[in-house]
């Protein structure tokens, strides 16, 4: 037992006019004893795992909303029923030219285009396939599918294309895919909000934790606290000792879910590469314990820093709610 907590069992001193250099010193809040180093580290890492894992959920909806709506919403799929069949004369007179022929050409002058794509047979089989089979022996004439292609700055008027390109080829089917990247990205910012939510959840609940764990050291070490304070120690010096204690455990607690969580992320990156439109991290098992900078390599680098950040950001929060617990505490005192 140090200085102070001798003192703090015994009745105070008539001398109190000793040095505070001296007091400083010598720590009488004993806070290895107020604040355990088991129970808050393990707390802090529960939640460090459960908001890496929001903060996934909304890295990831923000990453897919990102591809879905720029992919989606910048092309357009055009369909040629007859695509053999002889077009209808143009303006002029132009050489005689397919149906599906006349439609590329109308859709190469369309403003914005960036690209104009006509399946083959090879991409409509593989298109077709998860319906009408492997074999590639279709009974029913297939259509013509186009693909236009608009740069970011490109925008169409599907009804408009409609009718352009049905004065040369009747029946023809224009599909924007708009709406269904609108849905797309209504769906990836409720993920967003929903995951940010959660990550908000936890960091109240964290600091609901570690203000009831300072209360918690706070009883435990009133007599002492009183005591010192009694003898000039500062509020801001008794928050001082508290925060910095708190800190370190939450600061713990946070880079042990972190390094929980990370193995559990490099597998949920590499489920959602594929949707993302890149390449799962090239690792057929994840490494041993000895190569975690790997992991991290195989993780987004958005997801990486956010991971890296969860030691720092649980020792900030510890240190402000021990700051705010413990001042307002210590106003209280008669």
């Amino acid at each position: 037992m140090d200085g102070w907590c001798a003192m703090a069992d015994r009745p105070v001193p008539a001398r109190r006019g000793a040095s505070w250099s001296q007091a400083r010193r010598a720590d009488g809040l004993a806070l290895r004893r107020a604040i355990p180093d088991r129970l808050l580290p393990v707390l802090v890492a529960a939640m460090a795992v459960l908001a890496a894992m929001a903060l996934a959920g909304a890295t990831g909806a923000r990453v897919l909303s990102a591809r879905w709506t720029t992919g989606a919403a910048s092309i357009v799929t055009v369909q040629v029923p007859r695509p053999d069949d002889p077009a209808r004369p143009g303006n002029g007179t132009p050489p005689p030219l397919s149906r599906a022929d006349a439609v590329l050409a109308a859709l190469a002058d369309v403003p914005g285009a960036s690209r104009v794509h006509r399946l083959d047979k090879a991409e409509l089989e593989a298109l077709l396939s998860p319906w009408l089979g492997h074999d590639g022996d279709f009974a029913l004439a297939l259509p013509a599918v186009i693909e236009l292609h608009l740069d970011r700055a490109g925008t169409v008027d599907a009804d408009t294309l409609a009718a352009r390109l049905n004065a040369r080829a009747p029946d023809t089917l224009v599909e924007r895919n708009s709406l269904w990247s609108d849905r797309l990205g209504d769906l990836a910012r409720s993920l967003q909000t929903c995951a940010i939510l959660a990550v908000l959840i936890v960091v109240a609940v964290a600091a609901a934790t570690i203000a009831a764990t300072t209360h918690a050291g706070l009883g435990a070490r009133r007599q002492a606290i009183e005591l010192i304070h009694s003898l000039g120690a500062t509020d801001g010096y008794i928050a001082g000792r508290f925060a910095r204690r708190t800190a370190m455990l939450a600061f713990t607690g946070g880079l042990i879910g972190s390094l929980l969580a990370l193995p559990l992320l490099v597998l949920l990156s590499r489920l959602a590469a594929p949707f993302a439109g890149a390449t799962p991290p090239a690792m057929a098992t994840l490494p041993d314990a000895s190569r975690w900078a790997s992991l991290l390599d195989a993780l987004p680098v958005p997801l990486a820093v956010t991971l890296l950040s969860l030691a720092p950001a649980a020792a900030l929060i510890g240190w402000l709610t021990t700051q705010v617990t413990v001042r307002t505490w210590l106003r209280r005192l008669p």
